[in-house]
């Protein structure tokens, strides 16, 4: 993730990035630009269509489906930054949840027990940077996918759940604590929800990762903007004349760059240049925890 300056235009405007809808689509912009060429050739020279021929009327029917595609794409575009902006949530739920739990447990354990302090220094941000690996791993991506994949090894099944190992050695510290006598009762249930949060935040992120826009949604979608686009020459070239071959890769460069930027966001634990930091944020976590818990 890059911090910008929203209010600069002409940075905006001009910066192309790596990742940049345009890159990815010029083939394909090409290719769109050839086809609305050949279109407009075969009605204007070879078939000799005039503006009374009937193929005019298509722009009737792009101008009642334009306004649906628009819609959908509204859709699509707010549904993939709500799952972004969960995503955002949750690590910032992380991130207090283990400022709390370092806080509470540097003030319920004694300074001249080192050995537990220590332990806690290293666990609280071993969880983040646990979950941090786990999100980005090909085991949480497959999780719930029917489909067999034996191109991951035997690895694949047989890997253990990282940040849940992590989970159970701290909850089995504290109460080992408990059972010493080192913590009451009462300060035990005072840091449970800390030790809950970190696995409740863990199934969200899970289900964030593992659960993507339904496949038939996608497609349809897809398919939508491509038969659209297809059609757009047949109807315009009567009024635009070869000029479809600069207007129709323009429509169709808005329109699939909009569902190119909602793939990019509907997994925000990915590395493209949009995707949570959720290295920093791990990194950060581990710096705080490390601040509060002193040796």
């Amino acid at each position: 993730m890059e911090i910008y300056n929203p209010k600069e235009w002409f940075k905006s405007v001009f910066y192309i990035r790596r990742s940049d809808t345009l890159r990815k689509l010029y083939p394909y912009i090409i290719l769109t630009a050839l086809f609305s060429l050949g279109v407009a050739y075969m009605e204007l020279e070879y078939f000799k269509l005039s503006e009374k021929s009937w193929v005019k009327n298509i722009t009737v029917i792009h101008s009642s489906l334009g306004f649906v595609l628009s819609i959908l794409l509204v859709f699509r575009t707010n549904s993939a930054y709500d799952r972004w902006w969960e995503a955002r949530k949750q690590w910032g739920a992380l991130t207090n949840v283990s400022r709390n739990f370092a806080l509470k447990m540097n003030s319920l354990l004694d300074e001249k027990d080192q050995q537990a302090r220590q332990f806690y220094r290293k666990a609280i941000p071993m969880y983040s940077q646990s979950l941090f690996a786990f999100l980005r791993s090909d085991y949480t991506t497959f999780m719930l996918d029917e489909n067999e994949h034996p191109e991951l090894g035997d690895a694949f099944s047989k890997k253990k759940h990282g940040p849940n190992q992590v989970a159970a050695l701290i909850f089995k510290k504290t109460n080992h604590l408990y059972k010493e006598g080192k913590i009451s009762g009462e300060q035990l249930l005072a840091v449970n929800n800390e030790i809950e949060g970190f696995t409740n935040i863990c199934g969200a992120c899970e289900r964030i990762k593992n659960t993507p826009i339904p496949l038939s949604y996608s497609a349809f979608i897809k398919k939508f903007i491509v038969i659209y686009v297809a059609t757009l020459p047949m109807g315009y070239v009567f009024s635009l004349g070869y000029f479809v071959a600069f207007a129709v890769p323009f429509v169709f460069y808005v329109l699939a760059s909009l569902e190119l930027i909602a793939e990019a966001i509907e997994d925000p634990f990915g590395t493209d240049f949009d995707d949570l930091p959720i290295d920093k944020l791990a990194e950060n976590i581990k710096k705080h925890t490390h601040e509060v818990l002193k040796p």
